[in-house]
């Protein structure tokens, strides 16, 4: 089965390939010669991923899913959360998202945080929407060479390490993304 992932990030695409049974299989924006940012104008998680998913749907005909996700520090109150991506300025820098979260929690003794990814699914005349979530800490210092975003500075509850120190397998064993994924797969293979 194909399905589109609306996404230009191939981290991301990997990421999520890697977790699917192996009759899927994944296109991203770059097989369908979309090159453009799809609008993100939400002020939710959960808005953005429908927003993103609809746009294919409506501008290409095509079943797909959009994820979006945040990271939500309890101490800056839900902060970097729905503009994760672009906290630090539209480069969208990781380092500099990395570095203004670091900076703002300088000071703060509760570094508590999560991850919350939701998928919004468009197939068959129906959109649903899958979340998952992680709770854990900011570290104070970056960790890991794997990963994207704030992978280095995560480190998921109960675990002793950055998402960026664990393989990819790892990751996906804990992971909000992969957890949301999870959800959805369910569904797939109940409802192909």
């Amino acid at each position: 089965m194909k399905i589109l992932f609306a996404t230009s990030n191939l981290n991301k695409a990997a990421e999520v390939s890697s977790m699917l049974p192996e009759h899927f299989e994944i296109l991203t924006l770059k097989d369908i010669d979309h090159t453009e940012d799809i609008p993100e104008t939400s002020p939710t998680i959960k808005g953005n991923a429908m927003q993103k998913a609809n746009f294919i749907l409506e501008n290409y005909k095509i079943e797909c899913f959009a994820d979006d996700t945040g990271l939500e520090i309890n101490a800056l109150d839900g902060e970097p959360g729905v503009v994760s991506a672009r906290y630090a300025g539209e480069d969208r820098s990781d380092d500099a998202n990395m570095a203004l979260v670091l900076e703002k929690l300088n000071n703060e003794s509760d570094r508590s945080a999560q991850f919350r990814t939701v998928i919004a699914l468009n197939i068959k005349d129906m959109q649903l929407v899958f979340e998952g979530i992680v709770k854990g800490t900011i570290l104070k210092v970056g960790r890991g060479e794997n990963g994207f975003g704030y992978d280095p500075i995560f480190e998921p509850e109960n675990c002793g390490k950055s998402f960026a120190e664990m393989t990819m397998e790892e990751k996906n064993s804990y992971s909000h993304r992969a957890r949301a994924f999870a959800k959805m797969i369910e569904y797939l293979n109940l409802h192909q």
